[in-house]
């Protein structure tokens, strides 16, 4: 096997192995799921969003679809209003928080109570 053509196979393994793993990181970054507690501070049921003040301060809005669920709620989350305490979990891609689940934990906080 001559140098040239050697030198030309390995780095076409090489550049096959970079883009294998580029690729898998890739989705693998779409498919992280955080997890968010706070306070609702607004809820626009026409835009399927929800704007949660989290424990740190900071606000984040996450957007729910039909493949989101609901714990501690009835009816996709039309319990859920302003001064609410919820924990939600998201994915993030694009810049878009979209929940994976969002549970009422202030349900979970007076049972707790009583």
């Amino acid at each position: 096997m001559s140098s040239s053509l050697r030198r030309r196979s390995i780095a076409a393994i090489l550049l096959a192995f970079v883009a294998m793993v580029g690729w898998q990181f890739t989705f693998a970054q779409d498919d992280v799921v955080h997890v968010i507690s706070g306070v609702v501070k607004h809820v626009d049921k026409g835009a399927k969003t929800i704007v949660v003040k989290a424990d740190d301060g900071a606000e984040h809005t996450v957007k729910w679809t039909g493949k989101t669920s609901w714990e501690g709620t009835k009816e996709s989350g039309k319990e859920i209003k302003e001064g609410s305490k919820v924990a939600v979990k998201y994915t993030e891609k694009g810049g878009e928080k979209t929940a994976v689940g969002i549970k009422d934990a202030g349900k979970d906080t007076a049972k707790a109570v009583n």
